[in-house]
């Protein structure tokens, strides 16, 4: 497994923007699977963008698709979320995960789980 520290949540103008990272330790992140899932007050935890190993493969949720992008940069163990436009229906916690299989991310299965950053959006 890996470890997972998430950073970058804060608080947002509706409209504005924001970019989460997620550290990673451990030499097996280039071969992980990578996504964030969220979860807001009351809310169970959703999922919002997955992407594969090399990069080359991603999966966003309907909610946020053409408005966040997820991203990596294996040199540096991190993975990023770009958020733009945000929205005050984006408030939540937002947590990184990882795992081997693409599917195991998707599926809130994954092996490793960060402790999550808080995004506030006002309106």
């Amino acid at each position: 497994q890996v470890q997972l520290v998430e950073s970058g949540g804060g608080l947002v103008q509706a409209g504005g923007s924001l970019r989460l990272s997620c550290a990673a330790s451990g030499r097996t992140f280039s071969n992980y699977a990578m996504g964030w899932f969220r979860q807001a007050p009351g809310k169970e935890r959703e999922f919002v963008a997955a992407i594969s190993w090399s990069g080359s493969n991603t999966k966003y949720a309907d909610s946020v698709k053409g408005r966040f992008t997820i991203s990596r940069d294996n040199a540096k163990n991190t993975v990023y979320l770009q958020m733009i436009n945000l929205k005050p229906e984006d408030t939540a916690v937002y947590y990184c995960t990882g795992d081997p299989s693409l599917r195991a991310v998707v599926a809130a299965t994954g092996g490793s789980w960060g402790q999550g950053t808080q995004v506030t959006v006002s309106s």
